[in-house]
């Protein structure tokens, strides 16, 4: 019988255990995505949710709370600034375990731990204005291409392209409209 068992053990000893869980939390706000087994995974979930529901209220107390379990200062400031606001509204429920394959070596149950609402990154944010930015670019038009003084071996080839397609298509048109 599993009376009073209150956590996983994780076969380890409790400095041990410790130091598993501070470093898997860590990981997981980090990188907002782990990839390990079941076991491991409930039980840093439970730590992490606790400290997401800590760090929605930003405090000194609560500061110094997490960043007790926290390895990283700077994954700190992560959480109260970028990953908690996110979760103002939402009591409860904030990682979600996606079950994966099995592991080859025992066949252990392996999981995905992510965080249910992704931040925003910075490489997201430097796609982002990449597309605005073509999209605010001029286009040019085709039937100038062959008019223009190409400079590079690229816009040859681009202009090439450009009027055989303007070509075929003139073609097509003068076919299909008589």
């Amino acid at each position: 019988m599993k009376h009073k068992i209150g956590f996983n053990a994780l076969s380890r000893k409790a400095s041990q255990r410790k130091a598993l869980k501070r470093n898997m939390v860590t990981s997981l706000f980090r990188y907002e995505r782990v990839e390990t087994t079941k076991a491991k995974a409930l039980e840093v979930r439970r730590m992490a949710e606790k400290m997401i529901t800590r760090a929605k209220v930003d405090s000194v107390e609560n500061r110094r709370l997490v960043s007790a379990d926290l390895y990283d200062e700077d994954i700190v400031n992560k959480l109260f600034t970028q990953i908690a606001p996110l979760y103002t509204e939402v009591n409860g429920g904030y990682t979600r375990v996606l079950k994966t394959s099995s592991r080859l070596g025992d066949a252990a149950q392996m999981v995905i731990l992510e965080l249910v609402k992704k931040t925003p990154d910075e490489k997201d944010k430097k796609a982002a204005k990449k597309e605005e930015a073509k999209k605010e670019a001029p286009k040019s038009n085709p039937e100038l291409k062959g008019k223009l003084n190409p400079n590079t071996s690229r816009e040859r080839l681009e202009n090439k392209k450009a009027q055989a397609k303007l070509e075929k298509q003139q073609a097509w048109n003068k076919a299909h409209m008589e």
